[in-house]
């Protein structure tokens, strides 16, 4: 099977993506200036606090390399958001730059707090380079749940991330139960290892310890492609 994807298919899988989730009451938008998105993300009851990857406080997110999604009902309420970076990681790998805290701050020796660390244990990330998008900050109202959606959204993150970049992987750092409930299997992420990231922030009462899963372009690629309806 040939792996290209002209631009007609990738805006054909997202438009069919966002007709499913309008189907199920779910209205998207997107942007790319990240002082709106602490705003919106900061009045969501039951939402964690948003990573210092997505805060303009701690990470350098200039327009064109990174970008959120919002989905609100039809009321105009949030219901859903996630947002998208990508990183150019050509002289480095993944495992190194987590480690090195440029994965959430801009400046870590100015920014992250006393105590701050990240282990990664995940072996795949130390092949992991190039040009990488991260995925993260997923949250999905819990009246919206159960209804097949993250598939959905988390499609057409993957459908804009390749548009944008057409990235070399694309990656999540999800909590175990994430994976032990079949969550981050529903994202369509085709890999996972444990302990991606054991990430300590002491100053943000930040400590978990994260799978890493993630997809491959060819793979994304094949995603697009299937989804779409351009197989032949």
């Amino acid at each position: 099977m040939n792996d290209h994807v002209t631009i007609l298919v990738a805006s054909k899988y997202i438009s069919l993506l966002d007709e499913a989730a309008r189907n199920s009451g779910l209205l998207f938008r997107m942007g790319e200036n990240f002082e709106e998105y602490a705003e919106i993300t900061a009045g969501i009851a039951g939402k964690a606090r948003t990573d210092p990857n997505f805060r303009p406080d701690c990470s350098q997110l200039d327009a064109g390399r990174a970008f959120w999604i919002v989905g609100e009902d039809r009321s105009g309420k949030v219901a859903h958001v996630q947002a998208l970076r990508v990183d150019d990681l050509t002289a480095t790998n993944l495992a190194r730059h987590l480690e090195s805290l440029k994965a959430f701050y801009a400046n870590p020796k100015s920014l992250a707090g006393r105590g701050s660390s990240c282990i990664c244990r995940a072996p795949t990330a130390q092949r992991i380079t190039r040009l990488v998008a991260y995925h993260g900050d997923i949250w999905l109202r819990e009246d919206f749940r159960g209804q097949g959606l993250p598939r959905t959204f988390a499609g057409i993150a993957f459908g804009l991330a390749w548009v944008k970049w057409t990235p070399d992987f694309i990656y999540a750092l999800v909590p175990t139960w994430s994976v032990e409930k079949g969550v981050a299997d529903q994202y369509g992420y085709l890999h996972r290892e444990a302990s991606g990231a054991i990430l300590s922030l002491p100053d943000r009462g930040i400590e978990e310890d994260d799978w890493l899963v993630w997809l491959t372009r060819r793979e994304l690629s094949r995603l697009i492609k299937v989804t779409g309806g351009s197989r032949r």
